[in-house]
């Protein structure tokens, strides 16, 4: 009976995903309040039958109270957000926080199918990160002096980078984590704020030459840090993010081509001159031949994708353990296993809407610092869910890097929630921009009309 339940639920749940992810989309269409607010509720019903239906699975397969206690606390978390911070913020991004909330959600899922104790964790994480990250929307739309920090953003950012030469443990074969007593994190994740930050005030203020070369050569020294770290990752991330807010400052094709060039001759340099480097091309192009050595994260992952197949195994009937580092890099390997690569796909195209919503708020911003500022954080969002799924189903080497929300991962998390707070804040500001600028359009119009009116009575 167990059984018949659980493929049901399967099936079910890869629909409400489905739903889900089609409605992400649909949400840019309809202009009508109502409707869109229509849709935005039912996105909610779709997402907690997800929940619901994932977490009695869990429970049907071993039983265990904690997990219902579990799903009722975040039903409680996920309810309390959804209601409260649009009550809080007037003009808040409802689709980002369903988004936030579904995302959360699929992680919590799939850590308690791992590890009941690392979806605690990552819940309370969670929890906390939510409730000190709440005030930064506040903060973007207060404090007007963000853009006047580009100095500061530059060495608070590199100091911060550099304290893993001091303070610095190696984790997974890269010197980028500080360990404080029991505490350990990954400036990394907090840098790249600090990184779009200083990029965005100093590209929206250049005016010569000179002053591009000066924040290319601060910002150049940035991704070098990483490299020597070994966080291939980081280093590409960084790369990415300053070359697409370079191109978008300047408009400049020749820039753009430029940096490629300049990206693809470093990689090619760090390939002859850094052991671990070719060791990750080499597992790469043919990890079945390291299969009992290195190659095996990616041997593992591509079995556990290639055996979920479409639809999955169903939730608990996968064999993620035999993946390493499954709970944060390869993460996408155990939700293919066991919801199928369908959902998969689905969780993809969550992410990108995320990235869309990113990018349409970039647009409608006036202020050339918080154009760069969204799109920044858009193309570090975006590329970074790329290096994660691409690493872990070859399409590029592994570079260790985790699913924004998703994967398990304290400083991963908190960092995000701070990003995606931040995005909310330029919102706001968009919506504020747009309405100042309608009533100034108005007020013209008006006076416009009254002059028109007034001469003709002459």
């Amino acid at each position: 009976m167990i059984q018949i339940i659980s493929v049901i639920a399967k099936y079910l749940i890869l629909i409400m995903c489905l739903v889900y992810t089609l409605s992400c989309f649909t949400m840019f269409r309809p202009k009508n309040k109502k409707r869109r607010n229509d849709l935005l509720d039912n996105q909610v019903i779709y997402m907690f039958i997800f929940l619901f239906l994932c977490n009695a699975v869990l429970f049907l397969k071993t039983f265990e109270l904690k997990i219902l206690i579990f799903f009722a606390a975040q039903v409680v978390f996920f309810e309390v957000l959804m209601i409260v911070f649009p009550k809080i913020y007037k003009k808040a991004s409802r689709l980002l926080i369903n988004n936030t909330c579904f995302l959360l959600g699929v992680g919590f899922v799939i850590l308690t199918r791992l590890s009941f104790d690392l979806a605690l964790r990552q819940f309370a994480i969670a929890a906390i990160g939510v409730t000190i990250t709440s005030v930064i929307p506040l903060m973007m739309h207060k404090i007007t002096i963000w853009d006047k920090l580009g100095w500061l953003y530059a060495i608070a950012g590199f100091a911060l980078l550099a304290s893993v030469f001091v303070i610095g443990v190696q984790k997974n074969g890269s010197y980028n984590w500080v360990r404080i007593g029991s505490f350990a994190f990954q400036p990394s994740e907090f840098v790249k704020i600090l990184f779009v930050f200083f990029s965005a005030a100093m590209l929206s203020k250049a005016k010569e030459f000179k002053d591009l070369v000066k924040i290319t050569i601060i910002a150049t020294f940035y991704v070098m840090v990483l490299v020597v770290e070994k966080d291939l990752g980081g280093a590409l991330l960084y790369f990415i993010i300053y070359l697409m807010m370079f191109y978008v400052a300047t408009a400049r094709v020749t820039y753009l081509l430029g940096g490629l060039a300049a990206g693809s001759l470093a990689a090619v340099i760090a390939y002859h001159l850094f052991a671990h480097v070719r060791v990750r091309v080499a597992v790469w192009k043919d990890p079945f031949s390291m299969i009992e050595g290195r190659g095996m994260q990616v041997c593992q992952s591509l079995f556990a994708i290639g055996t979920g197949s479409w639809f999955g195994l169903g939730l608990g009937n996968g064999r993620p353990f035999d993946i390493p580092v499954r709970e944060s890099d390869f993460i996408f390997s155990v939700i293919s296993e066991e919801f199928g690569v369908i959902f998969g796909i689905c969780l993809i195209f969550v992410l990108i809407s995320c990235f869309i919503l990113f990018m349409d708020i970039s647009t409608r911003s006036k202020k050339l610092f918080n154009k760069l500022l969204c799109l920044g954080f858009g193309v570090c969002f975006l590329f970074q869910v790329f290096l994660s799924i691409g690493g872990v189903t070859k399409f590029i080497p592994s570079t260790g890097v985790t699913i924004p929300l998703v994967s398990y991962g304290g400083t991963s998390v908190f960092s995000t929630l701070i990003i995606l707070n931040m995005i909310q804040g330029l919102h706001m500001l968009a919506d504020s921009e747009e309405e100042e600028y309608e009533h100034i359009k108005e007020h013209e119009t008006g006076r416009s009309k009254d002059t028109k009116l007034y001469k003709k009575k002459k």
